[in-house]
């Protein structure tokens, strides 16, 4: 795994990678205040968002921040930029 990180949302916390840069697979989930997993997977069957979406669609709302947190992370906001309105 390249870059492990953690999200946490609705009492949550999901323990995910950056795999290559670009691919999300989630290593496991616990309720935000404990240790104990609610959720785990071993290193040959990390699923991706897509997948743990379709398995734990309950968690929606975490794996909606997963998803923020990932495309914040791949294309971070650039320090200067202003918006500009067009008229």
């Amino acid at each position: 795994m390249d870059d492990t990180r953690r999200t946490e949302a609705d009492g949550l916390r999901a323990t995910w990678s950056l795999f290559q840069s670009h691919l999300i697979s989630i290593v496991a989930v616990h309720e935000a205040s404990g240790a104990t997993p609610i959720v785990s997977f071993g290193p040959e069957e990390f699923p991706d968002l897509a997948q743990a979406r379709e398995l734990f669609p309950e968690m929606n709302t975490l794996w909606d921040a997963v998803r923020h947190d990932f495309w914040t992370k791949l294309i971070p906001p650039h320090p200067r930029c202003r918006q500009r309105r067009w008229t």
